[in-house]
């Protein structure tokens, strides 16, 4: 049985692009490609850019700040690991997300497409880091990262709402989740006819759909990653829902 995640908050979170040798991609060079090759003929239409993956993460005695060092890899590589259940170890895919909550309590939630790489999956709009997201220091902007996936997936601009503080990072096996709540000034109707007709209005969405999630009855859906059930679950818990 996997360990279930774990979440903790920071204040700040200090990430750079770093210089690494990933042995998982240098070993495994034939099989990511066979598997590249395999994913192609289900879903012709995904692309093997670059991307960011974490080789250290750590927090600081206060837990105050996140700290992690991030790498450059090919989308294909990273596919394949997180295919085969994340056998290397030593990687983390660490992403950052809007959690976009409606005046009236709602939590957006995005549906994955049928060509994307989690067709039909559930979880608030995001995308693993890629070069784009680095500063001209090698910071990597994970913040300005989560607020560009909100805009290209759903047409909403992040600065209409009232960013909350803190992140809250949510620890799920080799998935690193660092979200950042939105409080939206409208409500929850008004919120997902927007998204939803800005989707509409998109030539190649990412998003098949946009959801609200209002109360934990809801967190039964297969569909919901871990760390998404989990950072739901709580929030509900806390009367945030």
């Amino acid at each position: 049985m996997s360990e279930a995640p774990r979440i903790y908050e920071v204040d700040r979170i200090i990430c750079r692009r770093v210089d690494y040798t990933w042995a998982y991609e240098r070993d495994n060079a034939a099989a990511i490609q066979r598997h590249w090759a395999m994913r192609r003929r289900e879903t012709p239409s995904i692309y093997d850019g670059r991307v960011l993956l974490a080789c250290r993460v750590e927090t600081d005695e206060a837990c105050s700040t996140l700290q992690m060092d991030m790498f450059e890899t090919g989308f294909s590589a990273f596919l394949a690991w997180r295919d085969a259940g994340w056998p290397d170890r030593s990687a983390f895919n660490c992403f950052s997300m809007p959690a976009v909550r409606s005046s009236d309590g709602g939590f957006l939630v995005g549906e994955m497409t049928a060509d994307h790489s989690v067709a039909g999956a559930l979880y608030f709009p995001c995308g693993t880091p890629d070069p784009s997201d680095l500063d001209a220091t090698d910071g990597v902007d994970l913040l300005g990262s989560l607020m560009r996936e909100l805009g290209e997936e759903t047409g909403l601009d992040a600065s209409r709402g009232a960013l909350r503080p803190r992140w809250t990072i949510v620890v799920d096996g080799q998935r690193i989740a660092c979200i950042r709540t939105i409080d939206w000034p409208e409500d929850a109707a008004s919120l997902v006819t927007e998204a939803r007709r800005r989707i509409a209005a998109q030539s190649r969405p990412e998003l098949a759909n946009v959801h609200i999630f209002t109360e934990s009855s809801a967190l039964s859906d297969p569909r919901l990653p871990p760390y998404m059930t989990s950072f739901l679950s709580r929030a509900f818990r806390r009367g945030e829902g």
